[in-house]
């Protein structure tokens, strides 16, 4: 098993969730960390609050413009993270069309310009987070399982086509990050609760459950083309 010591890591959505995590969990295990988002107010909260020295510029994947920018000016990575993508939902019928091509535009494109423009070392790695939607569709969001379907299949398609950098996926279930905290408290918590009864393991996850996955992949030279799904076992109920 390789080791994130001394490497350089890039963490996009790292100001939060998941993407906070794997930026704390990689400069844990001696890493040289950049994250970046979209808001310069959450960088620097970011920033502050990491245990170590992280280097934190803003990135909007959306953008191609800001992503090519981006990259111009930045060194070769050795593995990069793409997770985090907030983006309004709904049914297909009643959600705008216009943020259904956002959606798609900073998941699913966000992606895809950032494996594209990236300067990443041979024996290096990408990951991204999509979401067990992809297996398991719901009513109401049915356009976020296909973004994450389309997802893994980029990430599998890129593991061959950029060989022998790698490519992984991980697919979370019911997580408990910062994106829910728009719900109101009460009915947020009744949510989580009754998610955790209807899991094999009783709880919903956490961002240390999806970071551990993702610093594991990063590590583990024999891995691409997979995608992983850390969900408590929701596919199975």
């Amino acid at each position: 098993m390789a080791t994130l010591s001394g490497k350089n890591v890039l963490v996009i959505g790292g100001s939060s969730g998941i993407g906070y995590a794997t930026a704390a969990g990689a400069l844990a295990q001696g890493a040289h960390v950049t994250i970046a988002s979209r808001s310069e107010e959450k960088l620097r909260a970011a920033q502050a609050s990491l245990p170590g020295k992280v280097e934190a510029r803003a990135l909007d994947v959306a953008d191609s413009a800001s992503v090519e920018a981006f990259f111009n000016a930045a060194p070769t990575y050795d593995h990069i993270v793409v997770s985090g993508a907030a983006f309004k939902f709904g049914t297909v019928r009643d959600q705008n069309i216009d943020d259904a091509f956002a959606a798609m535009n900073v998941k699913f494109w966000g992606a895809y310009r950032v494996a594209r423009k990236a300067r990443v070392a041979a024996d290096g790695s990408f990951v991204f987070v999509s979401g067990f939607l992809s297996r398991r569709p719901k009513p109401n969001m049915v356009l976020v399982g296909a973004i994450n379907a389309a997802l893994e299949t980029l990430a599998q398609g890129l593991a061959l086509e950029m060989a022998p950098i790698r490519f992984n996926v991980v697919s979370p279930g019911i997580i408990d990050t910062p994106t829910r905290a728009a719900m109101p408290a009460e009915a947020r918590k009744a949510m989580l609760e009754n998610v955790a009864k209807s899991l094999p393991v009783k709880r919903v996850g956490l961002a240390e459950d999806c970071a551990d996955q993702i610093l594991l992949m990063l590590r583990n030279t024999f891995m691409t083309g997979s995608v992983v799904y850390i969900d408590g076992g929701g596919l199975l109920v």
